[in-house]
């Protein structure tokens, strides 16, 4: 496990991840994190006891958790309503990550999983292109309409717009920001009022604590529309939860302090509010 810290850090280092201060103005800033997996081989290397505990020592307010399978997130669910906010995803396996759009049987576990469960959206799943006209993804934005869910999708501008045309009214969590350019991320929220992003596994928008100018620009024209998300896609990734929230404080410090409580958690949390989801204190 030490060697697993050191390496990720070392990793972060690298990658050009500052590492945020552990004094200073940001230092207490509350955090929503919008993208953390509890999938079936993390809860074999991290114990349930012990991945609630990693998420408390980061200070996060709530966690926005979907997992494959989703017994991952009612495990943590189970432990901590207080902090877990529980979000479906389709994918029963993580092998199923390609295949889930062309298998009707996946729609079988959504609703089983619906009639039994609380959840505020559908994902994070996989869509690209034309594959978000298959026949189970209309079936999925229906759901979500039918039970006030917002979307969770990992896809590119192409497949979010389709989505879209199944239901102008939906409401989408871009995730990683479609790992997309500014300019490209600007032209999306422009066109769909009803789309926020995630900063998920991206570092493209700070460095050394300073936020770049154009995404700077991109959350001072959108400031309802964004919030930070570690993506645990791996399980090691799950000892990088309490690095990543110091870093993400470090760089919300360089923005006023209303826009970078919008980013933090409030707007994660008017996301939430949206679907009717009420967490317990």
């Amino acid at each position: 496990m030490i060697r697993i810290r050191v390496f990720l850090t070392v990793l972060a280092v690298v990658a050009g991840v500052a590492l945020a201060p552990r004094n200073g103005p940001a230092a207490d800033l509350p955090l929503i994190d919008a993208h953390v997996h509890y999938s079936h081989d993390a809860w074999q290397m991290v114990p349930t006891a012990d991945a609630i505990a990693i998420l408390r020592r980061a200070g996060l307010r709530k966690v926005l958790v979907p997992s494959s399978s989703d017994d991952g997130t009612q495990k943590l669910y189970e432990a901590a309503p207080d902090l877990i906010v529980p979000e479906l995803r389709p994918y029963r396996s993580r092998g199923e990550i390609g295949s889930w759009m062309r298998d009707e049987t996946v729609l079988q576990h959504i609703e089983a999983r619906l009639a039994k469960y609380r959840y505020v959206g559908i994902g994070e799943f996989h869509v690209y292109g034309a594959d978000a006209d298959l026949p189970v993804l209309k079936r999925v934005v229906a759901l979500a309409r039918q039970h006030k869910l917002f979307l969770h999708a990992h896809s590119d501008a192409d497949a979010v717009e389709r989505l879209f045309r199944h239901d102008p009214q939906a409401l989408i969590l871009w995730a990683h920001s479609g790992f997309d350019r500014p300019d490209a991320v600007r032209a999306m929220l422009r066109r769909y009022p009803t789309l926020w992003a995630d900063l998920a596994f991206r570092n493209d928008h700070a460095a050394q604590g300073k936020v770049d100018p154009a995404w700077r620009a991109l959350f001072e024209e959108f400031p309802d529309r964004f919030m930070v998300g570690t993506d645990t896609f791996t399980p090691e990734r799950w000892f990088y939860i309490e690095e990543h929230a110091k870093w993400s404080r470090g760089w919300l410090a360089d923005l006023p302090t209303p826009l970078a409580e919008k980013i933090a958690w409030r707007n994660a949390e008017a996301l939430f509010a949206r679907t009717g989801f009420k967490p317990a204190d």
